[in-house]
């Protein structure tokens, strides 16, 4: 008898129902990282009108989280290379909890501002610990399909967000947006307290009984310690100068000495072999975010001032980006698996770039414009579903969350910087074309930085034979240790 060719068994039945559970509950997470977020920009005027506020104000209550994030990004990360994936999960969906408890029982503009700090720690937390929880507990030739899906998530709680907002502000109040939002994470909790570990991680760190401290080379000197110190509190005040009404007209001068701030420690995070791959990473995710955001924060501005739209229109047209945005996640994640990371994420943008124009030439046919939201939406914003695949591939386990959520965070600031940006070209030629300018001219970029993969040529520069992808198959959790530098050689 012929031995019968045996085919691998379909993909999804590749990963056990243990993986598939802890799949699960990172991905409830991320849903609630996502609805969270959107819920302050559904209830801010009703949240103005109450609490008495000036639109500088208003506004700065959506950029409060960005002035925290770098530090949870930071700070959860660390805590998860050190700990464990799962207790970082815990820590960050208790701290943004905690966030919305105290906004739904808010009674002034401090007592919000407050609350939107602990959230926006809590959220950059989530996002590192979920992101290298999901990579790092699936198959290594799945970790694609991890990345979009679990990414896909923040879509669908935004969704949500924007669903419920319409049956529940106008009969129950707005405070009660925020009520609603503790039930599903009580879920979450509850599907957490029984997670087995990420196995990676547990391989290449909690078995050799070793503790990872990433950010150890920040501290290794009393005159060092000192210095970043003093850094980290210079960053953290002038972000609060840039974000509140405390910067007045020196918001320029602040955001650039914020930002110098911040990539000191981006290049002391990496040490001396890595500081350009960190630098250079932050500075691809801000990149990332300055394309995507002028259109998530402004596209409801311009339905309703150039388009004309009435609000059930612009909700329609909302939901078509916001379902693209979905499949785009999901669509991502085979396509990174089937042809690499770098290949999908750079040619997925590339296809982008036909549709940014037509959105804004099509004028208001509402079925015209949602199906071509939807396709962009896809194509742009679904796409940077990869990103924790593509950020955490340059980084060994040992630092991974870290890393990933410091550059990932940081780089975020340019999704604070995109809505400034988009209004101020905007004083110049029509909200639109402003639109289409900036989105089209930011993709560009990120094709070239991730095409030609920069971060880690520039990395090869310091670290020659560093581990070219610490996610891939081939890598396993032995070489993905290998690759990393101690402490000692990071300093």
């Amino acid at each position: 008898m012929h031995n019968q060719p045996t085919t691998a068994p379909r993909w999804y039945r590749q990963i056990s129902r243990t993986q598939w559970k802890s799949f699960f509950a990172a991905w409830v997470g991320y849903t609630l990282d996502g609805f969270d977020f959107v819920l302050i920009t559904l209830v801010l005027t009703e949240v103005s009108r109450d609490f008495g506020l000036s639109a500088v104000e208003g506004a700065s209550l959506v950029s409060a989280a960005f002035i925290t994030r770098w530090i949870g990004g930071a700070a959860l990360g660390a805590l998860g290379d050190r700990y464990g994936r799962k207790l970082s999960m815990v820590v960050s969906i208790l701290l943004y909890s905690l966030g919305t408890v105290a906004c739904g029982f808010a009674w002034d503009y401090t007592s919000m501002f407050v609350a939107r700090l602990a959230i926006g720690m809590g959220m950059a937390g989530e996002y590192s610990a979920s992101a290298t929880y999901a990579m790092e507990s699936w198959p290594a030739h799945l970790r694609n399909r991890a990345s979009g899906f679990l990414i896909s998530g923040y879509s669908v709680g935004s969704v949500v967000a924007g669903q419920l907002y319409q049956f529940v502000v106008p009969h129950l109040g707005w405070r009660w947006m925020f009520y609603i939002g503790i039930v599903p994470i009580a879920v979450a909790l509850w599907l957490r307290r029984a997670l087995p570990e990420a196995q990676e991680w547990t391989a290449t760190v909690e078995e050799k009984q070793e503790k990872p401290n990433p950010f150890g080379a920040l501290f290794t000197s009393r005159g060092r310690t000192t210095l970043n110190t003093v850094l980290m509190a210079v960053a953290t005040l002038t972000l609060f100068g840039v974000f509140t009404p405390l910067g007045g007209g020196a918001v320029p001068v602040l955001s650039v000495l914020a930002g110098a701030c911040l990539l000191v420690l981006a290049a002391q995070f990496g040490g001396r072999r890595s500081w350009l791959l960190y630098v250079a990473m932050t500075v691809t995710v801000f990149f990332a975010f300055l394309y995507t955001w002028p259109l998530q924060a402004l596209l409801p501005t311009y339905l309703k001032t150039d388009l004309h739209f009435s609000p059930g229109e612009v909700s329609d047209a909302l939901f078509f980006a916001g379902f693209g945005t979905i499949v785009g996640c999901c669509l991502a994640g085979f396509l990174g698996d089937w042809l690499g990371t770098k290949k999908a994420y750079a040619f997925i943008l590339l296809a982008s770039l036909v549709f940014v124009f037509p959105v804004f030439a099509v004028g208001n046919n509402l079925l015209a414009l949602g199906a071509l939201l939807f396709v962009l939406q896809a194509l742009s914003f679904g796409v940077s579903s990869l990103l924790p695949r593509y950020i955490g591939g340059h980084f060994p386990t040992d630092n991974r969350a870290a890393a990933l959520g410091f550059t990932y965070n940081v780089g975020a600031l340019g999704g604070a910087v995109a809505p400034v940006l988009g209004t101020t070209l905007a004083s110049g030629m029509s909200l639109g074309t402003s639109l289409a300018l900036l989105t089209f001219a930011g993709t560009l970029l990120v094709v070239l930085l991730v095409g030609f993969d920069v971060p880690a040529r520039l990395n090869r520069l310091t670290d020659p034979h560093g581990v070219r992808d610490h996610l891939a198959p081939e890598a396993g959790p032995r070489s993905a240790a290998s690759g990393a530098a101690r402490p000692s050689e990071r300093a």
